[in-house]
């Protein structure tokens, strides 16, 4: 995946769903506080927050948004690089969600303690950013 010049907000308001737009608009404004980074496209649909460097044990490395999403038509997907086992906790208070191994889906950000949310971005950002997360 690579980061690219693309204009995030021309991309956010084209967003479709409209609730995935408003969602989108609001992950932007609580991802960019919790980061203290702006917004930037990497590939066509995720906008991330930040960079980490990634090292697999086959010697595959490359760079990734430290924290970020993706305003997908069936839900926002949050993307946790220290997966979503880390927030047991957390999810449990969360809200509507479902989630897979490393992402956090949610199809209405109204049905979600945003307060928790962005205690994961945190946690999670700051865990992958700074203090050298890696894959092995």
């Amino acid at each position: 995946m690579e980061k690219t010049a693309a204009d995030v907000g021309a991309f956010v308001e084209a967003v479709v769903p409209a609730v995935r737009r408003r969602d989108a608009e609001t992950l932007l404004g609580l991802m960019q506080q919790v980061t203290g980074e702006e917004p930037a496209m990497w590939g066509p649909s995720i906008i991330g927050f930040g960079t980490y460097h990634y090292k697999y044990a086959s010697g595959r490395e490359g760079d990734a948004p430290a924290a970020g999403f993706s305003p997908r038509k069936p839900a926002s997907t949050i993307y946790l690089a220290d997966g979503t086992g880390a927030y047991t906790e957390q999810l449990a208070r969360l809200g509507e969600h479902t989630t897979s191994v490393s992402c956090l889906y949610l199809k209405n950000l109204e049905k979600v303690d945003l307060g928790v949310l962005e205690e994961i971005v945190r946690d999670s950002y700051q865990r992958v950013a700074h203090e050298g997360f890696g894959i092995e």
